[in-house]
């Protein structure tokens, strides 16, 4: 039996999360199904994000059955995304399925008792409506907590009703049904503000769900997974890690839709934490990186809430700078709004050279760049026009009101916050770094987008002029005359390596200040957290060094990675194995500077893989086979017929042939890279001269055994 959250299956499909484990202090007598949500929020902006605009803890059922538990076979079924097993109790069994529904609300619960378990019952506990964050830090002053919901029967369902003392109200309505042996408990959840339509929603929900069997209710559901997974394919020879990434796919369509909120740090699920909502500085970032080369633009909430929100943006810089100008605090609820600043309630955006409170600038250009990297990846010039640019440009605005120039000629930044570092420096690497490629990018997206912006001029003067990024005998430092000297676990100093890929190791100089930075940042024991490790993984594909990278996400895999793949620090958060994900994906494949890298940074161990489907920068969809250590083929279908140029790694003379294999023109370039000119909807096969290689996407067969991860059995 799973006794903690770190141990048990979960469901969840953005909105309703439900992690199933025993009962806290009845582990032989009741098995807990978390309910939780992620629009269930409190609405007090006036005590902050964190404790006024908190996510708030919806309750949780218990199944109990009429023996005591003795054992449970449980499998979580990533194909369906379902529950499915047994629960061995002293007067029977209980044979269960269940799923949160992809395309709805619903949380359906199958259960077929053994005679002995047929009187086995379910009971609702609701939770205290007030900001988890509650246990972990000192309460505002005035602040409270909202009063006990109240639970209600509504013929045959049930609802228990909680009211905010905001205004509004959220909902937990669910009935059981008896069909045949079986009964089925059907849940949902509904929030509304400031109207009080949550109970009448939740209602018509449960009533409409409940009609229909479990298995009619469930084809509509695992058809919806069938094609997600569908996407793309990813087969490497490492079992324990070729697991662990389906894990995460299946971990981040159940955390993530385009139309459902922004992540929060532990996704629609919510444990005791002391981060209750979104944050901007690092974790909205690697959540959703996976999204890209896997194929799955279509769980891309960032760029929705970006667009979507982009007044409160505006809103949260100082009065001062809000006509031309936006930033994104570090801590913020669904629609963006950090609140009232008080203490230990949320983290604003501040004001570069002043403190408090803290000047946190450069968190929205970050988030941009997830921005760019959904329309590279699909080079929909709709987000380049309409979010990228107008938002990046108030983002650059912003810092723009505080570059002066020094005595050297060059334009320096007052001092600024390296997230989590602790120290205010002036330039900043953190922000000098993300303010050089929203630069950069605004140029190169005007010229896309044929605009003629009047602050061209000086977006080309910053590059020309900004201060060179702060460096000393052990590499990047946090910004002038504050050096990386302590442990600390955000790469925050290091961005223009990864994510922005601003500095690339070009040439050998280039190189050992990044190999010189990576191993001083790592180096210091004490502070380093899990994605210190999945970052370190990612710098080391950069550098081509497959065996480093491997070795990191060894050490994150045995240091960090719960039993379910699920993470910790002080509380769940879920951006760490996500990004792990990223980390294989760099591992296997990179597109930026407009080449396609495939296979690039590979451990030796790694003699078989195949990839399908895999989307790219250029919005390219790569399938390739590496077998006994050579790659046999790539090939490449163009979406958008933007440029391509690739390096495919196949040694000697090649062959590039169309999608009916006549002879296709490309260049071929130094580094063992080619130019093929595709227009949209063409498709190129490379591979070795006269090779006529398998064309069949298939699994590579395992190095070696593994255990599944989750509880051994």
């Amino acid at each position: 039996m799973p006794k903690t959250w770190y141990e048990g299956p979960y469901l969840g499909n953005g909105r309703l999360g439900s992690g199933i484990y025993a009962e806290p202090g009845a582990e032989t007598t009741a098995i807990r199904f978390n309910v939780q949500h992620s629009e269930v929020q409190d609405h007090r902006p006036e005590f902050g994000s964190l404790f006024g605009l908190a996510r708030l803890p919806i309750g949780h059922f218990t199944l109990e059955p009429a023996g005591t538990i003795t054992g449970v076979d449980w499998r979580m079924r990533l194909h369906t995304a379902e529950l499915q097993g047994t629960v061995t109790t002293s007067a029977g069994t209980l044979t269960l399925r269940a799923f949160v529904q992809s395309t709805g609300d619903v949380l359906a619960v199958e259960v077929t008792p053994s005679a002995g378990e047929k009187d086995f019952r379910w009971v609702f506990h609701p939770a205290e409506a007030i900001s988890p964050r509650a246990a972990f830090k000192p309460l505002p002053d005035g602040y409270t907590g909202n009063p006990p919901a109240v639970v209600e029967e509504h013929g045959r369902a049930t609802a228990a009703v909680q009211s905010l003392l905001a205004g509004g109200s959220h909902a937990t309505a669910w009935c059981e049904r008896t069909r045949g042996a079986a009964r089925t408990l059907y849940v949902t959840v509904a929030h509304s503000h400031p109207g009080n339509t949550a109970r009448a929603r939740a209602l018509r929900t449960v009533t409409a769900a409940s009609a229909l069997p479990y298995p009619l209710l469930a084809a509509p559901h695992r058809a919806w997974w069938d094609r997600f997974y569908r996407r793309s394919f990813l087969s490497l020879p490492d079992a324990r890690l070729q697991r662990f990434y389906w894990i995460q796919l299946y971990k981040t369509a159940s955390a993530a839709r385009k139309d459902a909120p922004v992540m929060a740090t532990s996704g629609p699920w919510l444990e005791p934490t002391p981060w209750p909502n979104t944050w901007w500085n690092l974790n909205v970032q690697l959540e959703y990186w996976l999204i890209h080369g896997s194929n799955h633009l279509e769980l891309d909430a960032v760029t929705r809430a970006l667009s979507e929100f982009r007044e409160q943006l505006s809103r949260e810089v100082a009065a001062p700078y809000r006509a031309d100008s936006a930033g994104i605090p570090r801590t913020t609820d669904p629609q963006l709004v950090n609140g009232a600043a008080v203490a230990d309630g949320g983290y604003g955006v501040g004001i570069p050279g002043q403190d408090p409170p803290t000047p946190e600038v450069g968190n929205l250009t970050w988030a941009l760049h997830n921005v760019w990297l959904s329309y590279r990846h699909t080079m929909d010039r709709s987000v380049l026009r309409d979010t990228l640019f107008p938002l990046l440009r108030k983002a650059v605005n912003y810092y723009l009101h505080f570059l002066a120039p020094g005595a050297d000629g060059r334009l320096h930044l007052p001092a600024t916050f390296s997230p989590e570092y602790g120290v205010n420096a002036p330039d900043c690497n953190y922000d000098l770094m993300l303010l050089r490629w929203g630069c950069r990018t605004l140029l190169d997206s005007a010229r896309e987008l044929d605009v003629h912006d009047p602050l061209t001029a000086r977006w080309q003067e910053v590059l020309a002029r900004l201060a060179p990024y702060p460096v000393d005998e052990n590499g990047y430092m946090i910004g002038a005359g504050v050096p990386f000297a302590k442990s600390h676990r955000h790469y925050s100093h290091m961005l223009a390596v990864y994510p922005l890929y601003e500095v690339t190791g070009a040439d050998a100089t280039e190189r050992a200040l990044i190999e010189k930075s990576l191993a001083h940042w790592v180096g210091f024991e004490g502070a380093l957290q899990g994605y210190t490790f999945t970052g370190a993984a990612s710098m080391s594909a950069l550098l081509g060094k497959g065996e480093d990278a491997l070795t990191y996400l060894g050490q994150l895999m045995s240091r960090f990675i719960q039993a379910n793949t699920m993470y910790k620090e002080s509380g769940p958060v879920i951006e760490t194995p996500l990004s792990a994900a990223q980390s294989l994906h760099d591992m296997v494949c990179q597109s930026w500077g407009d080449t396609i890298r495939v296979f690039p940074a590979l451990p030796a161990a790694w003699r078989d893989l195949t990839v399908h489907d895999f989307r790219t920068q250029g919005a390219f969809l790569l399938s390739a086979v590496r077998e006994g250590g050579r790659t046999r083929w790539v090939r490449l279908t163009s979406e958008a017929g933007a440029p391509c140029v690739v390096r495919h790694g196949i040694e000697g003379a090649i062959e590039v042939r169309d999608r009916h294999g006549r002879p296709l023109a490309h260049e071929e370039l130094d580094g063992g890279a080619v130019r093929i000119r595709l227009r949209k909807g063409e498709s190129a096969l490379i591979t070795a001269a006269g090779d006529r290689p398998d064309l069949t996407v298939r699994p590579v067969a395992a190095n070696g055994p593994a255990p599944s991860w989750g509880l051994p059995a």
